[in-house]
C-alpha cells in the first residue's frame, strides 16, 4: 500500500497548470508531451475518455523529461479494473474525480499514489483521515470555485487542493493565489482542436504561458 503525500505534493509543485488532455490516436502522444514539456509542464493528465487512452500513456511514458502521468476522467478510473489498467499502462499517479471508499481501496492496493477528488469539506476530511493532504477540487466551478476553497481553507488549514474543471485563463491566477491551491488542471492548454490538427507549436506556446504564471 502505497499513500505518498510528499510525492503527490511535490508533483503538483513542478508547474502551476497540470494539463487535462483527450487523445484520440496515439500517433499524437509523443509529440504532445514532448510539446508540453518543452513548454515547462512535466506532470501531464491523460484523461480515459478514448479507446487510445492507455496506449498514448505508455507512449508518453518514454518522452524523455516526463515527471508523472495520471489517468483521469469524470468517466473513467471509477472501478478497480480502471486502476489496474492505468497501473499497467504506466501511470506513476492516478487521480479520481469522487472518492468512493472500494475506489480509494484499489488505488492503494495497487500502490497508486493518488490525488483523490472532492467537492466538499466531508469529502475533504474524510480523505484526511485517511492520510491524504493533497486533493483533487472538482468540478472547481461548479462546486462554488474561490469562494468554496476560501471556505474550506480556514477549517482544514492542512489540505492544499488542485481545482479542476472550469479553470480557464482567465481565472487561473485567482485560483492559484489562494494558499490553499498547489496548482490547477486545464484543458485549454491542448484542446482536441489543436491536438488533432497536430499543432505542436500553439500548444508548446499555450504551454509556456501556462507555466509562467504565478502561484
Amino acid at each position: 500500500m502505497k499513500n505518498d503525500t510528499a510525492y503527490i505534493r511535490e508533483l503538483a509543485g513542478l508547474a502551476p497548470i497540470i494539463p487535462v488532455l483527450v487523445v484520440d490516436d496515439v500517433a499524437h502522444a509523443i509529440p504532445l508531451a514532448e510539446a508540453l514539456v518543452r513548454g515547462g509542464l512535466p506532470v501531464l493528465e491523460v484523461t480515459l475518455r478514448t479507446k487510445a487512452a492507455l496506449e498514448v500513456i505508455t507512449a508518453m511514458t518514454s518522452v524523455e523529461g516526463q515527471i508523472g502521468f495520471q489517468p483521469f476522467t469524470d468517466a473513467d478510473l471509477v472501478t478497480a479494473q480502471d486502476v489496474t489498467a492505468a497501473v499497467a499502462a504506466g501511470s506513476t499517479f492516478g487521480v479520481t474525480p469522487g472518492s468512493p471508499t472500494f475506489l480509494i481501496d484499489a488505488c492503494l492496493e495497487a500502490g497508486l499514489p493518488l490525488l483523490p477528488g472532492a467537492a466538499t469539506a466531508t469529502e475533504a476530511m474524510t480523505l484526511q483521515a485517511r492520510g491524504f493532504e493533497v486533493l483533487k477540487f472538482f468540478p472547481a466551478e461548479g462546486a462554488g470555485g474561490i469562494k468554496t476553497l476560501k471556505g474550506l481553507g480556514g477549517p482544514l488549514p492542512g489540505i492544499s487542493f488542485c481545482p479542476t474543471g472550469g479553470v480557464t485563463p482567465e481565472n487561473a491566477l485567482d485560483y492559484l493565489a489562494l494558499p490553499n491551491v498547489v496548482c490547477a488542471g486545464g484543458s485549454w492548454i491542448a484542446p482536441s482542436s489543436l491536438v488533432k490538427a497536430g499543432k505542436w507549436n500553439e500548444i508548446e506556446e499555450r504551454a509556456r504561458h501556462a507555466s509562467a504564471l504565478s502561484r
